[in-house]
């Protein structure tokens, strides 16, 4: 599974999965606005690397 994985794809979910803590941490530092704002990345981030999947196997 993991060897289909090209340089982008790794670096979108490395970057929803900081993402991810990041805004867990947040969350529990009590800074609860900023931690859920940086959790709406996630989703954003993991959207954008499906559109760059779907752009490149359409070529």
């Amino acid at each position: 599974m993991f060897k289909k994985f090209t340089l982008s794809d790794s670096l979108m979910l490395v970057s929803a999965f900081l993402s991810l803590i990041f805004s867990e941490y947040l969350w529990f530092q009590g800074e609860r606005e900023a931690g859920i704002f940086i959790g709406l990345w996630v989703p954003s981030i993991l959207g954008f690397a499906i559109l760059l999947k779907l752009i490149n196997n359409q070529k």
